[in-house]
């Protein structure tokens, strides 16, 4: 097979203009417009608006390519585009050659009616989404929420629907070349490959590769396997003579490395290379294909229990409690994100206790390198397919085009360690059951078509290996009260849309929490880049504008005014949000952790921001760690002592999320925040694995009497090596606690090579401790902590976590600290 790359040599321009610009392909039309200067950048202030009219324009891209000889004597000549965003007509020398309306398929053109040896020219022109789904919105109406937000019609098309606005992001409706394009010659060559794995106990696992070969008119075809083991072995190879368009493979492993998801193992891959040879070709490679695959069984078990149903991940014969969050694209400019971007993601969640991340259904499937990521860091990925919030017509031509996507994207992707469940849809269930929207008959029944039975048919015909699940959350289909507690998952929002207090958490035992959060506002540092110093008042119309959901800012405010004291600047308020976002979802996840083997997952909402906004991220646009996500680190952790409280009574349970036996102890010391040490004691404990144990119980209302404002509880889980789990019990709300104005908060910086060690000391309680820098970003070892009287606080920062080098004494110079206290 003989490939051409077409990824230079381009240029755009506005088909209504004469003058061309260069082109990045793949990109974007934005990301073209951008670095020409030719459309301002929509996350500054409040430039979205304006930006957007850009997008109701129509653009084309050209470039000329040559074509070789060698290349024309193949049988088979075409060009492939992997991602054309989306309403693209394409142009070979003139001639209309195709016409696409999918931005989530791969394409392959048949170019010999139209290509010649020499110089050809390759023209794409790409129409306007917006008009296309305004006009299509005209004809035929469809509904989707977060109407305040998005442009109305998107689900006419089959673009990632964020792209046209969301209750988190801005409407950038791109287009654009955004996957690899080229050009494609053979005669005879690899159309497919797949695996299947057999595993039973103590025995060798068997990996067979299922291969499909497009022959065409070559003979002596030969189909060659490696297998190659984590350490770069060669583990088996075979060599087979073609007799038949599909061959299978199979392979005995001895001794298998077992794949496992972050905190329960490693995560060991193997490789496998196919490679056809012959024809022409004599002996060389025809064609040759390279995978890595994890050897793990990987499944979602449902079964019968005394709480109603199951809904649990088990790998490897083990079921894990899920900690993860959900995914959303990383932005809405093309070109701004990378591989590098990505693993720093995959990693900031790896550092964070995650075993899993869900791919929201309203964006795009991830690129291959995501996919390959969370193979490497050990990350279950729940993966949506592309539908959310919306209704959809299946006319017989959607229905072929959803039936070629899905086929695609499944291809391209189910063979990953990391793949542990397919989804059908984001909220579609869920909605035509409870949410308010013109509801019709035909549409209704069009769903349980798209979704009950062409989508998994297509999903389970090419990958019968992982499991299929209706729609999140569901109940098993069927519009059987798809948000019910007691089976399947769930999607929890009372406590921010329904203004329930932190402790509502507590009321439900959730088999499987798929999305629940609360929001914040991203760092000071965040909004600085975005606006300017007049901008910064969260009711200014600019910070107004990266807020997109409807009474989001006045719902922050309200939980800020229920727990804490009003802050006394804006700085303040961001710092203050962040808590209350970190606090709400602590409430939930360690309630869940608690009732593990009811509850099995807790995946919040959301991982990250695709621009600079308020929203429900734990990691903001930048990277940057909220406090949600080192609160995150210490939740989801694998060992945690976690604490219920109800008035003065308080229960201390143990959670061992390790397949190990975990042996310890709890230290607990009832406190007044001068550091007066009321009670305390140490309680030796055993947990077995995978589950969680109460480990005491009290009643502090006599100790406490009289100086309840005064008075907490700090409890720490641990070995003789040192602390693993720590937490408090407040018996008032923050705001009501009689916290010393000044609690003598201090911090020290050692260079110990490879780390920076940070102690933190205070002479009173200091809550919420926050540490960082003027100029430059670090991610901490912990941070959003609590100091108490005469027990410093020990922090590393890897050198490598800085955003830049710095030197002890540049350290020393930009270090910030402050509490709870500094901001009212």
């Amino acid at each position: 097979m003989k490939r051409l790359d077409l990824h230079q040599g381009w240029q755009m321009k506005d088909t209504a203009q004469e003058a061309w610009l260069p082109a990045v392909v793949p990109g974007s039309v934005a990301s073209d417009l951008l670095r020409a200067g030719a459309m301002v950048d929509p996350y500054f202030r409040n430039q979205q608006y304006e930006a957007f009219e850009v997008f109701r324009r129509d653009y084309e891209y050209v470039k000329q390519f040559a074509l070789d000889e060698e290349m024309l004597q193949h049988a088979n000549l075409e060009l492939i585009c992997e991602g054309l965003d989306t309403l693209a007509e394409i142009y070979v020398n003139g001639c209309l050659l195709a016409e696409t309306r999918n931005m989530h398929r791969t394409y392959a053109f048949n170019l010999r009616a139209l290509a010649h040896a020499g110089e050809n020219e390759l023209r794409i022109v790409f129409r306007s989404p917006v008009t296309f789904v305004e006009n299509k919105q005209k004809e035929s109406f469809l509904w989707a929420a977060n109407d305040d937000y998005v442009v109305q019609g998107y689900p006419h098309l089959r673009k990632a629907h964020h792209m046209f606005g969301w209750d988190w992001g801005p409407k950038v409706p791109d287009s654009g070349i955004w996957r690899d394009i080229y050009v494609c010659a053979y005669d005879s060559r690899i159309a497919d490959v797949s695996f299947t794995q057999e595993h039973v106990a103590d025995q060798p696992v068997v990996v067979q590769a299922n291969v499909t070969i497009e022959r065409g008119q070559d003979a002596g075809l030969s189909l060659e396997l490696v297998l190659v083991s984590p350490t770069g072995a060669e583990v088996a190879a075979e060599t087979i003579a073609v007799t038949q368009d599909k061959e299978q493979v199979r392979f005995n492993v001895a001794n298998p490395q077992l794949w496992w998801p972050n905190g329960l193992g490693e995560q060991p891959l193997y490789e496998v290379r196919v490679k056809l040879t012959g024809g022409r070709e004599a002996q060389s490679a025809i064609d040759s294909r390279e995978y890595r695959i994890g050897l793990r069984t990987l499944m979602v078990k449902r079964e019968p229990d005394q709480w109603g149903e199951t809904f649990e991940f088990e790998i490897n014969g083990h079921s894990i409690f899920t900690m993860g969050a959900n995914y959303i694209p990383e932005d809405n400019i093309r070109d701004r994100q990378s591989r590098a971007r990505t693993e720093k993601l995959i990693k900031d969640c790896v550092s964070a206790n995650f075993n899993c991340i869900r791919v929201w259904g309203g964006g795009f499937y991830p690129d291959d390198y995501f996919f390959d990521l969370c193979d490497e860091y050990g990350l279950i990925v729940w993966q949506d397919h592309l539908f959310a919030c919306a209704e959809y017509e299946m006319t017989a031509e959607f229905t072929a085009e959803i039936r070629a996507e899905v086929a695609d994207n499944v291809r391209r992707i189910r063979h990953h360690a990391s793949l542990g469940i397919w989804c059908g849809n984001n909220e579609m269930e869920w909605a035509w059951v409870e949410w308010d929207f013109p509801k019709r008959s035909k549409l209704k029944t069009d769903y349980i078509k798209q979704f009950e039975i062409v989508i998994p048919e297509v999903t389970q015909a090419h990958d019968a290996e992982t499991f299929y699940w209706l729609a999140s959350p569901s109940s098993g289909g069927g519009f059987d009260d798809p948000n019910a507690s007691e089976r399947g998952d769930v999607h929890y929002w009372q406590v921010w849309h329904g203004n329930k207090p932190f402790t509502e958490y507590r009321k439900h035992y959730f088999r499987f929490c798929s999305e629940f959060g609360y929001q914040s506002f991203p760092s000071l540092k965040t909004i600085k880049a975005v606006t300017n110093p007049e901008d910064r008042n969260i009711f200014s119309a600019v910070m107004e504008g990266h807020q997109k959901n409807a009474g989001g800012n006045s719902k922050i405010l309200s939980g800020i005014s229920e727990n804490f004291l009003y802050p006394k600047d804006f700085d303040s308020l961001l710092y203050v949000s962040q808590l209350l976002q970190a606090e709400a979802m602590r409430y939930g996840v360690e309630h869940w952790r608690r009732n593990r083997g009811r509850c099995m997952g807790s995946v919040y909402w959301q991982l990250n921001d695709c621009w600079p906004v308020a929203s429900w991220s734990s990691l903001d646009y930048f990277g940057r760690w909220k406090a949600l996500h080192y609160a995150a680190k210490r939740f989801y952790a694998p060992l945690i002592v976690s604490a219920e409280e109800t008035g003065t009574r308080v229960k201390l349970t143990v959670t061992n999320d390790t397949l190990a036996l975990a042996s310890g102890h709890v230290e607990w010391r009832l406190r007044e925040v001068d550091g007066t040490i009321i009670r305390s004691g140490v309680i030796d404990t055993e947990v077995e694995p995978l589950s969680a144990s109460c480990c005491a119980e009290f009643d502090f209302a006599e100790d406490i009497r009289g100086r309840e404002d005064r008075a907490y509880l700090e409890y720490a889980w641990g070995t003789n090596e040192g602390i693993v789990s720590e937490g408090y019990v407040l018996f008032v709300k923050p705001k009501h606690l009689a916290l010393q104005a000044q609690p003598g908060l201090r911090v020290s910086i050692q260079d110990v090579g490879e780390d920076f060690n940070l102690l933190i000391e205070a002479d009173s309680l200091a809550l919420f401790v926050e540490l960082d820098f003027q100029a430059l970003d670090a991610q901490f070892s912990n941070n959003y902590f609590h100091v108490s009287a005469g027990q410093p606080k020990r922090i590393v920062l890897h050198k490598s976590n800085l955003s830049s080098a710095a030197t002890l004494e540049e350290l020393k110079q930009q270090v910030k600290i402050r509490s709870l206290v500094d901001s009212f």
